[in-house]
């Protein structure tokens, strides 16, 4: 007896079979018994008909428990009406192990904070499947379409000496007997060093913001993809975020429709990704929103609830360029048409959803960048190897983080990231 996986079973009709996996669900009635199975690659409906399943397999069913792992053999037959297309017609069941109490996750509405605490369990949803197989498809994706355009994968690591973004959003940790080092907030000046070296780098991996912050965009612990290019301007970076982006768009809805499906996510919104974001300044979107009813000071930030705002004027992803100098970090370069603000730019999604992707033109310049790091109060010695870069062949170059889980969010039309990754990271949330 073969062991197929159910996402294969469409290959097998008309062929007897053996599936091993979950019970998600059941129904009986009396001589027959309707099992919903699933084992992680798919799911489907295993139909046991008394008389024609074994007889001990079929006394088993009534015993059976959600959850319970189990073996089933039986003949594969296509059914149009099934979202698999198939179903499988039961003819024997091993029980692997079957529960011994209810399972904690029922079909009734659960609040949030207990599908937190059951994370461990939550993760056998239909919903939870459907996010991460995405979420899955766009680290492929992601990876693929800078492989292609030849860049090189450099790890960066997730304990430094160095401050990347604000001290006081910093995870620290006692160092042996060297002081405090930190959690990553970003690996970009590591990627920076790297881009001296291959020309075209990324990375993919965990950063840490110790932010207190409750809104629906925001963990303490979220993924998070970088790309460095050595001789590219700020334009030419955002030229990179759009492809990417569009690519990214396109791998999703192709590869992940039935996912989409189950979600319930309007997929007509999406279909609109194509080339050609809007770029407007800092300044026009600071008077924009004093139009919407939204005013900003000029020299401040842009909040969530300015970039939704933002966001929903347009179809597209937005580019929002040249923010106040001492509204961004130290290392963006001064733009020289205006000294008061930086080249760089912050990618907002639309439907509401706003920034995704940080990026800018890093500053070359050895003595405006030890100037900088003066200016914010940052300790010189530990950036003794970030300065080294300007001394030693320095080059223009270009760079961007864009968040997996505020990504996977505004694809899959969800409501908060907190769902886009398997196991959240909040100020309020370390368990499971």
């Amino acid at each position: 007896m073969e062991w197929v996986y159910i996402s294969d079973l469409h290959k097998y009709t008309g062929q007897k079979v053996e599936i091993r996996g979950w019970l998600y669900n059941i129904r009986s009635k009396g001589k027959i018994a309707f099992l919903q199975l699933r084992d992680g690659t798919g799911r489907v409906q295993g139909v046991a008909v008394k008389g024609e399943c074994n007889d001990d397999a079929f006394l088993k069913i009534d015993g059976l428990k959600m959850e319970a792992s189990i073996s089933v053999t039986g003949d594969v037959r296509k059914d149009s009406r099934a979202p698999s297309g198939v179903e499988l017609t039961i003819n024997d069941i091993t029980v692997i192990q079957n529960p011994e109490e209810d399972y904690p996750i029922s079909k009734k509405e659960h609040g949030i904070d207990f599908l937190l605490e059951h994370r461990h369990l939550w993760l056998r949803s239909s919903r939870t499947e459907a996010l991460l197989k995405i979420r899955n498809q766009a680290v492929i994706s992601l990876r693929n379409f800078f492989h292609e355009k030849g860049f090189i994968l450099i790890d960066t690591p997730i304990l430094t000496g160095s401050i990347g973004e604000s001290s006081s959003t910093l995870f620290s940790v006692k160092y042996f007997d060297m002081g405090n080092a930190y959690l990553a907030q970003t690996g970009q000046l590591y990627l920076e060093a790297a881009c001296m070296a291959f020309g075209r780098v990324f990375n993919l991996g965990p950063t840490f913001r110790a932010e207190k912050s409750k809104t629906r965009r925001h963990l303490t612990e979220f993924w998070m993809l970088e790309a460095e290019v050595s001789f590219l301007e700020n334009e030419g970076s955002m030229d990179l975020q759009e492809e990417m982006i569009c690519s990214l768009v396109d791998s999703i809805l192709s590869k992940n429709e039935a996912e989409l499906k189950v979600l319930g996510r309007n997929t007509g919104p999406l279909k609109k990704i194509t080339a050609g974001f809007p770029r407007i300044e800092y300044s026009e979107a600071v008077k924009m929103l004093d139009k919407l009813g939204k005013p900003v000071k000029w020299g401040n930030d842009l909040g969530g609830d300015e970039e939704t705002i933002l966001t929903e004027q347009f179809e597209k992803p937005i580019f929002v360029t040249n923010y106040p100098k001492h509204a961004k970090a130290f290392y963006m370069k001064e733009n020289p048409e205006n000294p008061e603000t930086v080249l760089c730019a912050d990618l907002l999604a639309p439907e509401g959803y706003g920034e995704i992707i940080g990026g800018s033109q890093r500053e070359d310049r050895y003595d405006e960048l030890i100037s900088r790091i003066r200016e914010e109060q940052l300790p010189e010695s530990a950036y003794r190897w970030y300065l080294d870069l300007r001394k030693f062949g320095s080059v223009p170059h270009s760079g961007f983080g864009l968040g997996l889980e505020r990504t996977i969010t505004w694809i899959t039309g969800n409501k908060h990231v907190r769902e886009a990754i398997p196991f959240p990271r909040t100020i309020s949330r370390l368990y499971p």
